[in-house]
């Protein structure tokens, strides 16, 4: 003797309230079925209450996920700003393991030194984004942990040169700098146990 089958236990939410569509319209009106039991009028409100938990759903998950994408990049920002303040204290620091735990900071294990730190090569310096701001970008040195970038308005004049900020990667956003003013940066690469290359050669850019 045939039996229905309904074959649920396959079929994720979304099919569920489909079949069950497909099969209202089926029943309804349908001589071979006179009473059906549940009625169409009860199956139908289960239908449309299914249906709009599904949307109700899928609108949550839609926010959950972008919730979860926006706090992703946030921590993503924070840890970014961390590395970087991070090798501001290790230049700051003179390698002083008491200074860089007063930063609220733990000390790394002594690390061997890769050898002679090379000299920062391919340094260009370009105009920023925006007013008052350099964009400058070199080739990365092997061994280097960071890089402290200097800037002056002199570079005949060894003592003019200034620190401007450290950075993790080959290159960096200075800002704060006077438009108009013609500004000469360069750039030496930071080792381990604090060991510093020699200066990159100056690049030159006025600023916007």
């Amino acid at each position: 003797m045939a039996r229905a089958r309904l074959g649920l236990g396959r079929l994720g939410s979304v099919k569920i309230v489909s079949l069950a569509s497909t099969i209202k319209t089926a029943l309804t009106g349908n001589v071979n079925f006179a009473s059906p039991n549940p009625s169409v009028a009860v199956l139908g409100a289960g239908i449309d209450a299914a249906s709009a938990k599904i949307i109700a759903y899928d609108s949550a998950k839609a926010a959950a996920d972008t919730a979860l994408a926006e706090r992703n990049a946030a921590v993503a920002a924070v840890a970014a700003l961390l590395t970087q303040e991070a090798a501001y204290v290790d230049n700051m620091s003179g390698g002083d393991a008491a200074k860089i735990e007063s930063a609220g900071m733990s000390v790394r294990a002594p690390k061997r030194p890769v050898g002679r730190l090379e000299r920062v090569l391919k340094l260009v310096v370009a105009e920023g984004a925006n007013e008052g701001t350099l964009a400058a970008r070199w080739k990365r040195t092997r061994g280097a942990r960071s890089y402290e970038v200097q800037t002056t308005a002199d570079a005949e004049t060894e003592s003019s040169w200034v620190f401007r900020m450290s950075a993790v990667k080959g290159k960096a956003i200075i800002e704060g700098l006077a438009s108009g003013a013609r500004v000469w940066v360069r750039v030496r690469a930071i080792g381990a146990h604090n060991q510093h290359g020699p200066w990159s050669d100056p690049a030159v850019k006025t600023v916007p």
